[in-house]
């Protein structure tokens, strides 16, 4: 879902202690700020460490050879830690500071920022994928360029659900096991026909628990940890069952059946024995190993997760086993990683056009080559052969995808809802109480 190594000034070091959780930065949205500069010179850009951050180096290192040469800007990357680059943004944006030109940015965040960001209003947005274009937009306005695209697949053992769909002895056996797990006797179905029912049943099926003679210990395992992005995964439950955060005329809508069946999921599973006892704890990296280590037989997963899995040298035990099918339900989480330009740069006319040559599908295949996921359908299906997952990630996302309302406190509701729910996600809080307080924490953060 994961996410020019120049040190920040010590004044910005400072900023690690304040909450990135303001409901605005800077100052308000006529505020001009900053100068449009002569074009050329020093863009700073703040990003952050890990796939994203090395694979913008290689290429703001080929534009500063190549077209920033012809340009004659040169782009200087700042890299913040992955814990806190946020909040010191924020302390930046509220100090209205020209230190930085372009700022690293999420669908998840760009509500909060927008007062200190101008909107972008020369970019082909044709080229990206809509849903990733819509989730940088606040009050109709574009405010980021997309970079990086996160969504959520089904990773499954695909050996050993292709052993139970061709063992019709079988299936009299899995019956008896949905209808206990589920309340209705149902056959095995491939992974791309999975609702949650079945994920539920399957789970079930592939546990000791349930099952004395399954080939792994536990079903699936749960991404149930009290975690902001913990929420994003557990929304692709609540949109598969028809819910969402909130009505058409944007109210909160936690308090719902829908949403109780999506918490029902979880709590089901959990309460079970059909996930660890360590789901309660467990984010994306205890399900990479947990799915590594062959004793989960599916997950869902962030799509950069596929790769490691299908790597003989890191998932020796499962590459090559591991398959990719679309969420149960069909509703998949989208979010981008992005790039906003600073209102209060000096230099917003050559960070603009820095920013206008990242929207191209050139430098957006430069960027794939070197690692990222860039949010361009047509540039991951050109390069499939460098990530086997780009292709589904492409179809996944233009057939399934959906992005969370945009607002000033998008960010803190992905927390408040992780903070009200993680409880009941694992049986431990009555669902209807803790969707209660969810709802009012939402419709308190919506305004």
């Amino acid at each position: 879902m994961r996410e020019g190594r120049l040190a920040v000034l010590a004044a910005i070091a400072l900023a690690g202690v304040f909450a990135g959780c303001a409901p605005s930065t800077g100052s308000k949205a006529g505020d001009a700020g900053g100068e449009q500069g002569s074009g050329s010179g020093t863009v700073k850009m703040v990003l952050w460490p890990g796939p994203e951050g090395d694979a913008m180096g290689k290429v703001v290192e080929a534009y500063n050879a190549g077209q920033g040469a012809k340009d004659k800007i040169k782009v200087e990357m700042t890299l913040l830690s992955r814990q806190d680059t946020f909040s010191k943004e924020a302390t930046l944006m509220a100090a209205k500071s020209s230190q930085q030109d372009i700022y690293f940015v999420a669908s998840y965040n760009v509500g909060q920022y927008a007062n200190s960001l101008d909107p972008l209003t020369s970019v082909d947005a044709s080229n990206y994928f809509p849903v990733a274009v819509d989730g940088l937009k606040y009050q109709d306005k574009q405010y980021a360029l997309p970079l990086d695209v996160s969504n959520h697949f089904l990773l499954y053992r695909k050996d050993l659900l292709d052993a139970l769909l061709a063992a019709k002895n079988q299936w009299p056996a899995y019956q008896a096991v949905a209808q206990k797990a589920i309340g209705e006797k149902r056959d095995p179905k491939p992974a791309t026909d999975w609702d949650w029912n079945d994920y539920v049943a399957m789970a079930a099926w592939f546990s000791k628990t349930a099952n004395p003679a399954a080939p792994t210990q536990y079903g699936t395992i749960l991404q149930a940890k009290n975690l902001l992005y913990n929420t994003m995964i557990w929304d692709d439950v609540l949109w598969g069952q028809g819910g969402s955060w909130t009505t058409s005329d944007g109210k909160a809508n936690l308090d719902t059946p829908a949403a109780a069946k999506a918490v029902g999921v979880y709590s089901t599973i959990y309460k079970n024995g059909w996930t660890s006892k360590d789901s309660s704890q467990a984010e994306f990296p205890e399900t990479q190993a947990a799915l590594k280590a062959g004793t989960t037989a599916f997950a869902l997963q962030w799509s950069a997760g596929f790769a490691e899995l299908n790597d003989k040298a890191k998932s020796p035990l499962v590459a090559g086993k591991i398959a990719i099918a679309p969420v149960p339900g069909h509703k998949t989480h989208v979010h981008a990683l992005a790039v906003a330009l600073n209102k209060y740069s000096g230099n917003k006319g050559a960070a603009t056009k820095f920013l206008d040559y990242l929207a191209t599908p050139d430098a957006m295949t430069a960027y794939a080559k070197a690692g990222g996921i860039p949010a361009m359908p047509a540039v991951l299906k050109e390069n499939a052969a460098i990530n086997p997952a780009f292709g589904q990630i492409a179809e996944s996302i233009d057939k399934y995808g959906y992005s969370v309302p945009v607002f000033p406190n998008t960010f803190q509701a992905y927390s408040k809802l992780a903070e009200s729910l993680s409880g009941a996600w694992v049986g431990q809080q009555d669902a209807g109480t803790a969707l209660k307080t969810a709802n009012a924490s939402l419709q308190k953060l919506l305004g």
